[in-house]
């Protein structure tokens, strides 16, 4: 897609693209790095294990070399002697390849780490493409491979150089030593040169690894239309999504609606806000709130509460306070519980007055005792209350 829209690729990948990527084998990786580690690890186990293990393989081949009449004339008991000595020359040379296989392993846990990938496995014919081969042949990557090679030609015959012109009285001097003497100061002379021109490989993969790691990111890189595919894909599309979340408010709001009916009383701002209250008598707790809402919502509530004959109070303070400090199915704050209880007392007082059980009409409370800052159009709600909220709710 990318190439055919000639979009720029600028947008880092994300972690489905990695993951997927580490899924089908590809991961950053550096030989140079990986070379050095082992090379380093010979040179080293060379320089620690090379004397032990030379005197154990001359040992080997001392025994090899010394046959007795019974094992020349014995096939089984020449068998067994190759076997020992193979034996030998394992033991002897073990150390050494444990420590070079175990930094094997665990060369890759520097660049990329551990990946097992049974696609890296599959067949990909497209490799066979001699066009493919062509193109990568003068790819960015292939000439950075070609310098990377001149670079470590050059800097391996420079250090070399050096290391043997330094060293030229001393290798010189190997002709008048002992053959014993001489043959360990060879063996020395040729650990310290290898490590010294191995490490000189260093150079190289300090800056392979922080090159390859570059490559692999600005490889998987994505454009904006595939950033936006993929989330598409990974989480919907949005479109969809907010349809979805418009349903859900509405089935909640008809959730909502439908509670208005059974509350006991709906207290108004008058016009802005509209809070349905319900108290069930001889349950434990304090009264809740079923419904709320503000303009719209407030007017269809209220429109709901006279067509079920459900009682209406205008109390601007306490509907404010409602509606800011609740949420639906919320008791009420505990500051509010006098307040409702007079507007709740109200209500009884006016449905025995329907009933015919009182024949005085009850008075509507004016003065409710609705603390001022949980009101949140008084200057005192501006402070941090009880529940740490402030502001004007509508």
């Amino acid at each position: 897609m990318a190439e055919a829209s000639g979009e720029e690729k600028n947008q880092p990948a994300s972690e489905r693209r990695l993951k997927q990527a580490r899924e089908n084998g590809d991961i950053p990786r550096s030989r140079e790095v990986a070379t050095f580690v082992v090379l380093m690890t010979a040179g080293a186990g060379l320089w620690m294990m090379g004397g032990g293990m030379v005197d154990k393989l001359s040992t080997a081949l001392h025994n090899g070399l010394s046959l007795d009449r019974d094992q020349i004339h014995n096939p089984a008991l020449m068998s067994e002697r190759i076997l020992a000595d193979v034996m030998s020359v394992l033991l002897a040379c073990l150390p050494l390849a444990g420590a070079i296989m175990l930094m094997m392993l665990a060369s890759p846990l520097v660049i990329g780490g551990w990946n097992f990938s049974g696609k890296a496995f599959v067949p990909k014919f497209g490799k066979l493409n001699p066009i493919n081969g062509l193109g990568n042949m003068v790819s960015t990557n292939a000439l950075v491979e070609l310098v990377k090679a001149i670079a470590k030609t050059l800097l391996v015959g420079f250090v070399a150089w050096i290391v043997i012109m330094g060293q030229k009285d001393a290798l010189i001097g190997l002709a008048v030593e002992p053959l014993g003497t001489g043959t360990a100061h060879l063996g020395s002379l040729l650990a310290r040169a290898f490590l010294i021109i191995v490490g000189s490989l260093g150079v190289i993969a300090l800056l392979d690894g922080p090159y390859q790691m570059w490559h692999y990111a600005n490889k998987l890189k994505m454009t904006r239309q595939e950033v936006i595919q993929e989330s598409k894909e990974s989480d919907g599309n949005p479109q969809i999504k907010g349809k979805i979340r418009q349903m859900q408010r509405e089935m909640a709001r008809k959730r909502m609606m439908a509670n208005v009916p059974t509350a006991d009383v709906v207290v108004t701002n008058p016009t802005h806000f509209a809070v349905a209250l319900k108290y069930a008598e001889g349950q434990r707790g304090a009264p809740r709130v079923v419904a709320k809402g503000t303009d719209e919502v407030a007017a269809k509530i209220r429109e709901l509460a006279r067509e079920n004959k459900v009682a209406l109070l205008e109390a601007p303070a306490l509907a404010r306070a409602l509606y800011k400090h609740t949420d639906i199915d919320d008791e009420i704050p505990e500051a509010l519980y006098s307040a409702v209880a007079e507007v709740l007392a109200y209500v009884y007082q006016l449905r025995a007055y329907g009933k015919g059980t009182t024949t005085q009409y009850p008075d509507r409370p004016s003065r409710l005792p609705v603390p001022p800052e949980m009101d949140p159009f008084n200057p005192a709600s501006q402070q941090p209350g009880a529940d740490g909220r402030t502001g004007n709710p509508h």
